[in-house]
């Protein structure tokens, strides 16, 4: 199991187990994290699971890829470490990850 913590616009943060090969969208939705609506079910078609990477896990969770680039522009307060939490995959280099959830989705 990998650990992530997620911290929402109030500042609670929670950390969770979650099952390498999995989504931080997966993970936060099985476990009720607040913020994390999800609408489309992970198929990057909205983007009501936009997360801001901690600055210290931006490399090991990589960039946007383009079609996601294109989603983000419907997201509320898009930073330069957005991210749609249903493109970044557990894998166990992500153990201690941390992500931020914005006040409102999309």
């Amino acid at each position: 199991m990998v650990k992530i913590t997620f911290i929402d616009s109030a500042g609670q943060s929670r950390t969770i187990d979650a099952e390498v090969g999995a989504t931080v969208m997966e993970t936060a939705v099985r476990n009720g994290v607040p913020e994390i609506e999800a609408e489309c079910g992970g198929a990057c078609a909205c983007a009501t699971c936009h997360v801001y990477v901690d600055p210290a896990w931006v490399e090991a969770t990589g960039k946007p890829e383009p079609m996601e680039e294109d989603m983000l522009d419907f997201a509320f307060e898009v930073q330069p470490t957005s991210r749609l939490s249903c493109q970044i995959k557990v894998k166990a280099p992500l153990d201690g990850l941390v992500v931020r959830t914005p006040s409102r989705q999309g």
